[in-house]
């Protein structure tokens, strides 16, 4: 195959300097200069797919041709895709597609449907065996939006529309005025729908942020255990019962600031892809700053996807916990708090990567048990010192369990007998030294010394990789 070279792509973009919708301009945005090789014909298909390299790791890609009847999927173009998958999974390559599409070409009518179910056929079977990033730079609707769908990790570009039907149809069947940006835009998409991973100002920014996806996939490294150490304890608050944003505490523990999925869904949850001591890791942990750090359905279901992606590719994980427990409300049992919060335990309990746990400051009831417990297969368990571990805080349970005590004592003695009765139950039902003696907790260290632990026990450990996909739970 003949290689593109800078100046190749240069003339293409002066070629098609009034639509830079060219697949040509795109890819070259995307991939290394000089390193795209075409892997199927530059033909009306509406689809492009060449081979290239990011920052020097090896990668396939393909694009819509948004010029060719707007970039809808016809029986040829699906095969390029179908393709470039065939070459992605035999050469074990991560694998990017740029969506700009509307969907099955209408006038090839079931030959098109039958060719884009093709697609969405290989997008499975490579389903957990290469890393699948999708960036949608145009609209795609119909079997143009469930190709994105598919795949690990969606990126919009602010220019980026994805829906089933478009607000024509919707107007129509259902008679809801609304327009493309509100019905599938980054707003809908980031915030309720979950669809979208990462959304960005602009399509560069979504071509940088797929960049960094593909290296920290596709080239995740070996961890060095002497890093550098960063005092966290400075970065909580003082009152253990003040709120406060965990972002800080994420950031100091990779090396640089990573590419946090789904930052605005559930984001009383973290989930955040980057390097610590040049490994590429997965971080999830609560946000106390958001709902207190419950956990409820949605966020459940966000960290569970995260684990199973991570897992499926061998990223090991760090789990920081500072949960009070799930979100209580009739609302949240009718959401599915028990069936999505059950995704988090399987999630967890089936992974085979190495995941540390690191508690911060507390870690109460089933929660507990959710965010990569022991008892779950924790490779290891780390805890910073005064934390609290329980089926629920220590004044919670004593105005449950001595409610009447309490009634009783006289009003003026009452807060003082709570105090007391609530330091006598964290020394009979465990807290952090029970624990510790049963060994669900390994070992509490210092948080200056954060870095280096997690640091030391990735390097000991075994590498591993689940034996599935990532179905998009």
């Amino acid at each position: 195959m003949t290689v593109l070279d800078s100046r190749t792509v240069a003339d293409a973009a002066d070629a098609a300097a009034v639509d830079p919708r060219d697949p040509l301009v795109r890819l070259g945005h995307l991939l290394d200069e000089g390193s795209i090789r075409p892997i199927t014909p530059e033909d009306k298909s509406g689809v492009l797919a060449v081979s290239g390299r990011v920052e020097g790791v090896p990668v396939v890609a393909f694009c819509s041709d948004a010029r060719v009847q707007g970039g809808a999927m016809g029986a040829e173009g699906c095969e390029h895709i179908v393709h470039a998958y065939d070459v992605a999974v035999r050469e074990r390559v991560p694998i990017i597609g740029l969506w700009h599409s509307g969907g099955a070409r209408l006038a090839e009518g079931a030959e098109s449907l039958h060719a884009v179910g093709r697609v969405f056929a290989a997008m499975t079977k490579a389903s957990g065996l290469v890393p699948q990033i999708s960036v949608v730079v145009g609209p795609v609707a119909g079997g143009g939006a469930y190709g994105p769908a598919l795949t690990d990790i969606v990126i919009l570009a602010d220019s980026g529309r994805i829906f089933v039907t478009g607000p024509d149809v919707v107007r129509s069947v259902t008679g809801e005025e609304t327009d493309m940006a509100s019905l599938g835009g980054p707003e809908p998409h980031s915030k309720r729908s979950g669809v979208v991973h990462v959304v960005t100002k602009d399509e560069p920014e979504a071509m940088l942020r797929a960049r960094q996806l593909a290296v920290l996939l596709g080239h995740q490294g070996r961890v060095r255990d002497d890093v550098d150490e960063v005092d966290f304890g400075t970065l909580l608050p003082d009152n253990p019962r003040r709120a406060y944003d965990v972002h800080p505490l994420v950031k100091g523990l990779l090396d640089e600031p990573g590419v946090e999925l789904h930052p605005k869904w559930a984001p009383n949850i973290v989930t955040t892809l980057g390097r610590l001591g040049g490994r590429t890791v997965g971080v999830i942990a609560n946000n106390p700053m958001r709902l207190g750090g419950c956990l409820d359905s949605a966020s459940a279901e966000k960290a569970a996807r995260f684990v199973r992606m991570c897992d499926a590719f061998g990223v090991p994980l760090v789990v920081l916990v500072d949960v009070p427990g799930y979100l209580p409300g009739v609302g949240q049992e009718h959401d599915g708090i028990v069936r999505r919060g059950a995704k988090l335990l399987h999630a967890f309990a089936e992974a085979s990567v190495p995941r540390i746990t690191l508690i911060t400051r507390k870690a109460y009831g089933g929660a507990y048990i959710a965010m990569n417990s022991r008892s779950l297969g924790a490779t290891r368990v780390f805890a910073w010192p005064d934390i609290q571990v329980a089926v629920m805080g220590a004044v919670a349970a004593v105005r449950i369990l001595k409610r009447r005590e309490l009634a009783a004592a006289p009003e003026e003695e009452r807060s003082a007998l709570e105090a007391r009765l609530a330091e006598e139950h964290e020394k009979t039902a465990g807290g952090l030294q029970r624990a510790l003696d049963l060994g669900v907790i390994d070992e509490v260290i210092e948080p200056a010394k954060t870095r280096g632990m997690i640091a030391r026990v990735l390097a000991q450990a075994t590498p591993a990789r689940g034996a599935h996909g990532n179905i998009p739970l």
